[in-house]
Parts: structure tokens; sequence; C-alpha cells
């Protein structure tokens, strides 16, 4: 989802949708603080941002490697 589709979806919507997402990357390993940063920012890949630290990548590096 790009940034400006996230601006048309109603306040309801964006809030589901960014509780999911920090739900899932802390599921995927991240610290609350660095899924919340990642959560926010709706044009990083999801799935992307979880396969990194799964393939063993470490939160910090891949933090810095997504933004």
């Amino acid at each position: 989802m790009t940034a400006a589709q996230f601006e048309l979806i109603d306040e309801t919507e964006a809030e589901a949708i960014l509780r999911w997402r920090f739900e899932e990357l802390v599921r995927a390993g991240y610290d609350v603080g660095s899924a919340l940063v990642l959560a926010s920012h709706v044009e990083v890949d999801l799935h992307q941002a979880a396969d990194l630290t799964r393939r063993g990548c470490s939160p910090e590096t891949a933090l810095r490697i997504l933004l």
C-alpha cells in the first residue's frame, strides 16, 4: 500500500491496518518500538520486513535496510 492510498481510507480502517501491521511485525521478531515505526511506514512491504528477520537479519539491521 502506498502512503497516498493509505490516506484515502477511513480512520477506522486505517487503525485496523496499523494494528495488524504492528502485530505482524512483533510476531516476526521486531521489538515494540521498531514494530511501531515500521507499521506506521505503510510504504514498507510487510512481507519483506518479516522475511528479513525470519532469514536471520537482526531487527536493528532490518530497520535500517527498510527505512
